[in-house]
């Protein structure tokens, strides 16, 4: 029997920063397939999949399957969670990407209400379940693969990339959704709402090239050589980390603050009751994630020098505040003053907690259950903040124009997310090999290597 051969000790140079590279692009590409959706869904969909005789429900129950995707989410995470800490994260990054740009592509596919009546919104909620269980996978990975790869002192830095990405994939999708929302009506919901579904081939096909040439990380590699992988990560998980699996559930609520801005109040900014442009809102988001990919960065690297707590904390209450500023912009119909304050609540404030929760969450957890951990705990949370767009779409009333009670209920999602932060152990001065471990020295020193 042959003795395998002893692990790496640390990622070779420049390992960390391809790695967060793969990251970056590939949380790019397939979250512009998962934005794009969004947008549609906010825009174009009530027209195309439901009765557009009642304009209200139907705006309500397309919003709806946007929230599909993220119920879709908890099942993913246990399926590809358990996969990716058995088989590693590799594997999980390809394989999400792939079946991210099918089933986006298949949406472009899809026949309407006025062709196959109400088969028409059944494929739709099929292929939303498809992106839900990709979208599971996808940030658990790259955050596990850019995290075990990082510099011990710059994990924030680097695991950042992650969520700088999907910012760029919103950004994109954005960009791409600009002239398709320009288009003659007719045009639009005819053939033009399908163009940019179409694109995920393209992106598919990118996101492989990019992500196979990827190594696994040094830290499971070792774990593997040494301890071998968990049989039953889920296990473990909840017999012995249950406490940081529902911290990093109640801080995923956070995402509540991303998904009102992207979808909810881009609806509300161009419905009958405001009368905004699709073009101006649109620019509005777009402006918005360009400042967020600078500002994400260096919200998580500030993270590596204060902690990870206190950034956190930054855009969790933060982002309760500014959400009630945001909405009144909008209120008033005021172009310049909607999209100051839309780049100062997304842009700035929420970057902060957005920055900094792939360190954050990862770090709760050991090797051997991470990938599981930060994907059960964040798809879980995902989901409510997934259906937080319907719920507001409820609480906006008849009308669909009560945007101080969406604020209001925006603000009350941050307050999980603030208890969990002040609950949490700070990680960001612990030894790699030894986080998630039970009594821990968060201040003990990084020894130079990775020890078994």
């Amino acid at each position: 029997m042959s003795v395998p051969a002893p692990p790496r000790d640390a990622s070779p140079p420049g390992q960390p920063r391809k790695a967060a590279a793969a990251a970056w692009i590939g949380s790019a590409l397939e979250y512009y397939d998962f934005f794009i959706y969004g947008s549609a869904a906010a825009l174009i969909f009530p027209e195309v999949f439901f009765d557009d005789s009642d304009p209200a429900t139907a705006t309500l129950l397309s919003l709806a399957t946007f929230g599909v995707a993220y119920a879709a989410r908890p099942i993913g995470a246990l399926f590809l969670g358990h996969i990716g800490d058995r088989l590693g994260r590799k594997k999980i990054m390809v394989f999400t990407l792939m079946l991210m740009g099918l089933s986006t592509f298949l949406i472009g596919c899809l026949p309407t209400r006025g062709q196959v009546g109400t088969l028409a919104p059944v494929l739709l909620v099929l292929c939303r379940i498809l992106q839900g269980i990709s979208a599971a996978g996808e940030q658990a990975s790259a955050n596990s693969m850019t995290l075990e790869h990082a510099p011990p002192d710059r994990r924030g830095f680097f695991t950042s990339f992650t969520l700088s990405g999907t910012q760029g994939g919103q950004l994109l999708a954005t960009l791409v959704f600009i002239p398709v929302a320009a288009l003659p009506e007719e045009q639009l919901l005819s053939w033009g709402w399908r163009v940019p579904f179409w694109l995920s081939v393209a992106v598919a096909v990118v996101g492989y090239v990019i992500r196979r040439k990827l190594d696994e990380t040094p830290a499971f590699e070792q774990q593997t050589a040494t301890e071998g992988v968990v049989k039953l990560p889920l296990v473990v998980l909840l017999r012995e980390h249950w406490a940081d699996v529902l911290r990093v559930i109640a801080g995923a609520l956070i995402a509540s603050v991303s998904t009102i801005f992207t979808v909810w109040a881009l609806a509300y900014a161009t419905g009958d009751s405001v009368g905004m442009s699709r073009s101006s809102m649109l620019w509005v988001g777009a402006l918005a994630n360009v400042v967020a990919l600078a500002a994400i960065p260096l919200w998580a690297a500030l993270s590596d020098r204060v902690g990870r707590r206190p950034v956190f904390l930054i855009g969790a209450v933060g982002s309760a505040v500014t959400m009630f500023l945001y909405l009144w912009a909008i209120s008033t119909g005021n172009h310049t003053l909607t999209l100051l304050l839309g780049i100062l609540a997304f842009g700035v404030v929420y970057s902060a907690a957005n920055g900094v929760w792939p360190s954050f969450y990862g770090e709760m957890f050991p090797t051997r259950v991470r990938l599981s951990g930060v994907a059960i705990g964040t798809q879980i949370g995902f989901a409510v903040a997934g259906f937080a767009v319907t719920f507001a779409a409820q609480i906006a009333g008849p009308d669909g124009d009560d945007w101080f009670a969406v604020a209001l209920f925006t603000a009350a999602l941050c307050v999980p997310p603030v208890l969990a932060a002040i609950t949490a152990r700070e990680t960001h001065r612990t030894a790699t090999e030894r986080l998630g471990e039970r009594g821990r020295d968060e201040g003990a020193a990084r020894p130079e290597k990775v020890t078994a």
